[in-house]
């Protein structure tokens, strides 16, 4: 970046070139940031490999609305190498948020269809059969969704910090908390957990106190008590800059508000018995954000031609940034090799 960017980086934003050690552009990389026409809005994608005859990879985000894009600079740049790596800004969050967006195009049948969209619109464009899939979070609820819909599209699913029912979610995730709060006598998170007893996760005003407690109580990221660590990486990406945080700051609350709800209708414990494509699970080993036991058990009673249950022994819900170094070479030195087909 030039210094006059870099002087106005708060005002200007790119995706740098991915260059050679003297300095040259790499000839068959790519390094592009736009926006995609997908169910009818505008949809804003990173696009980044060292090499275009790399297999591809499609990461989902969180939330809903919750855009994992600002934090791509620092935690996959050694995936680039090896695949061609997509972070997408889902319809209403980050730089894709608009207020112009129809409420009653926020449900998740339209998520799957912007999903299946972006694939084929990306298969076509960089010239690929098939792709790998990541779902974190929320992304992991689309993630099966898609998989199990159209299993034809992938290589291999894998589930960071894996939905599996938002119902028994919401009450195990409760219970750690209250249980640490008791443990560290804290009466103000005591006080404040008895008020919004008994507790669903379905009133945001509730959520939002119980998503302040299981900060604090590491839930979310093991060994911190907020989410600064990662905001203040992304604060620093070269691909947002200032204006697209307000985007993101409203479309976390508009996706939030307008999708939440619908997901507690979702029980893959009833629904899904079996992938027809490889499966694999990376877990934190002190997720209470996404309960690990739900994770664990949901893996237990699934067919696949191939799973695999891995932990991150020193992450919480976050383990593609709390162990990122752990979490590039799984995809790299175990995934790949075990499912990529040319």
């Amino acid at each position: 970046m030039s210094r006059l960017k870099t002087y106005f980086r708060p005002f200007y934003s790119e995706t740098p070139p991915i260059l050679n050690e003297d300095g040259t552009e790499k000839p068959n990389s790519i390094a592009s940031m736009e926006f995609v026409k997908l169910g009818g809005i505008d949809q804003w994608i990173i696009i980044r490999s060292h090499n275009l005859n790399n297999p591809l990879l499609l990461l989902l985000h969180g939330g809903p609305g919750t855009t994992e894009s600002p934090l791509a600079y620092k935690f996959q740049r050694e995936l680039e190498k090896y695949f061609i790596v997509v972070n997408w800004d889902q319809r209403g969050g980050g730089k894709s948020y608009s207020k112009k967006i129809p409420r009653e195009s926020m449900n998740v049948e339209q998520f799957v269809s912007d999903t299946y969209d972006l694939i084929l619109f990306l298969k076509k464009r960089l010239n690929k059969e098939k792709i790998y899939l990541v779902g974190h979070s929320w992304g992991s609820m689309l993630g099966i969704l898609m998989t199990q819909r159209y299993p034809e599209l992938f290589y291999a699913y894998i589930g960071v910090g894996q939905v599996v029912n938002l119902i028994d979610n919401e009450i195990f995730s409760f219970q750690f908390i209250l249980e640490e709060a008791k443990k560290r006598e804290n009466k103000k998170a005591l006080k404040q957990l008895q008020k919004i007893r008994p507790y669903t996760g379905e009133n945001l005003k509730h959520l939002k106190i119980q998503r302040r407690w299981l900060r604090k109580f590491g839930g979310v990221l093991h060994n911190e008590t907020s989410m600064w660590p990662l905001l203040k990486i992304g604060i620093c990406s070269p691909e947002y800059k200032l204006r697209d945080f307000i985007k993101y700051i409203r479309g976390t609350t508009y996706s939030l508000k307008n999708l939440w709800n619908q997901l507690f209708s979702i029980n893959f414990f009833k629904d899904v018995k079996e992938f027809k494509i490889p499966i694999y699970f990376f877990i934190g080993r002190y997720d209470y954000n996404v309960p690990f036991e739900l994770s664990e058990r949901f893996f237990k009673q699934l067919k696949a031609p191939l799973k695999k249950f891995i932990w991150f022994e020193n992450s919480a819900h976050c383990p593609n940034f709390e162990e990122s170094e752990k979490f590039q070479n799984l995809l790299i030195n175990e995934v790949l090799p075990e499912t990529y087909i040319k």
